[in-house]
């Protein structure tokens, strides 16, 4: 059959995980902005609000490339079951503490780390478990949907959390996520192992094979790269975006919120684009091409100080960062050997994630001694040159280039 738009959902297992999925995800959003929120009612501290996000977030830097090894040892259907109902369990806790006045910043602490530790082992789980379902013909479409409802949540989840914490509390948004990862684990139920395209086939390898693939593989080896650049010099613009909102933009809180919607709105804009049109066009010319609009868009936002300007590039980064991310997952995940694609997915995770606070810290050093303009800027520069990098590399390798287009 040819390649067609959303191909992905004609699969019946993928339809069940995506729909939970993204029903798990507002709440997953509606649980961080109420967790937020919580932290400084607690504290009044801008810095043990961030603390909470730096303790979640260590886990996935200590354990994620561990995970991605157990990803291939593993019957993912049942492990996603088990570490799904965690986090279940993990805003159950938070709920009812917060509820019965019992929640204090140690438990924050704990059962943000909780959390962390268990996305340690979910996230290069459930990133492969997109192959298993749609084989890798498919594969590209998979990764583009479950990005477009990253995102489509990143709008939805926040925009309820405000009403709920405004009508109901920040318990309630605790538990109204508990309530949503039912429907995540009800998917996951109903799925059909029998019927998954990809199938699935459990061969024992050492950490050591995956990043040995990684490194022999041209292409594996300067996407990784790239991705780790743009992880820690290109998307840590996002952690100055108050500063750099207020102080070279004039613009108040609303301008803000509004700089940083744009964000996701490019960004659910290219993982829907590919979703729909990624089958016509090749992906090698794309990410290298996307890769360079992200490195440019993010140099040109440090230098400009006209609002209307910055809210464009920032659409335009959004959606180049979407494409790089998605072609660079479909890429790594379909080049790899099977028994080796849960440690390939696992260590592109630890970069995306388990890197990014990072990232964060390097561009409020910066921000902090240089000005949030040359910050965002000297991140985007930094980019353009790894981008130019692998351009150069990969027209040397053109022979061991994925160029199928995007139903390869």
């Amino acid at each position: 059959m040819p390649p067609t738009p959303f191909a992905a959902l004609r699969n019946r297992n993928f339809r069940l995980f995506i729909s939970g999925q993204f029903i798990s995800l507002c709440g997953t959003w509606i649980q961080t902005v109420a967790l937020g929120w919580l932290a400084l009612e607690l504290t009044d501290s801008a810095f043990r609000v961030g603390l909470v996000t730096t303790i979640g977030s260590l886990p996935v830097l200590l354990f994620t490339l561990y995970g991605g090894v157990v990803a291939d040892r593993v019957d993912k259907r049942r492990a996603l079951l088990l570490l799904k109902s965690l986090f279940l369990l993990d805003a159950l806790a938070l709920g009812l503490m917060t509820a019965f006045n019992l929640i204090t910043m140690p438990w924050i602490y704990a059962l943000a780390f909780a959390s962390g530790l268990v996305s340690a082992f979910e996230i290069p789980i459930r990133q492969s478990f997109l192959v298993d379902m749609v084989g890798k013909g498919d594969t590209m479409n998979a990764v583009a949907l479950n990005s477009s409802a990253f995102n489509l949540s990143r709008v939805i989840g926040p925009a309820i959390a405000g009403t709920l914490l405004a009508s109901a509390g920040t318990a309630a948004c605790f538990l109204i996520n508990a309530a949503a990862a039912i429907a995540v684990l009800v998917g996951l139920v109903r799925i059909r192992p029998e019927e998954n395209a990809g199938g699935q086939r459990l061969r024992r390898a050492s950490l050591r094979e995956g990043l040995t693939h990684v490194l022999a593989d041209p292409w594996s080896r300067v996407l990784v790269s790239v991705t780790t650049c743009f992880t820690v010099f290109g998307s840590s613009f996002i952690a100055v975006l108050p500063v750099f909102a207020r102080d070279v933009l004039d613009a108040g809180a609303g301008g803000y919120g509004a700089l940083t919607s744009a964000f996701g709105i490019g960004a659910a804009a290219g993982a829907l684009s590919i979703a729909a049109l990624g089958h016509r066009f090749p992906r090698d010319r794309v990410v290298l091409w996307a890769g360079v609009a992200f490195a440019a868009s993010v140099t040109f936002l440090g230098v400009t100080r006209i609002y209307p300007l910055a809210f464009v590039l920032l659409v335009i980064a959004g959606l180049a960062a979407a494409l790089t991310a998605i072609l660079t997952n479909t890429i790594l995940q379909t080049t790899a050997p099977d028994h080796l694609r849960g440690q390939v997915i696992g260590l592109y995770s630890f970069i995306v994630v388990g890197m990014a606070p990072l990232g964060a810290l390097q561009a409020g050093w910066f921000a902090e001694h240089l000005g949030a303009g040359p910050a965002v800027m000297l991140g985007g520069v930094a980019c353009l040159a790894v981008s130019a990098a692998a351009w150069w590399t990969l027209t040397r390798t053109r022979a061991g280039a994925p160029t199928v287009a995007g139903g390869q």
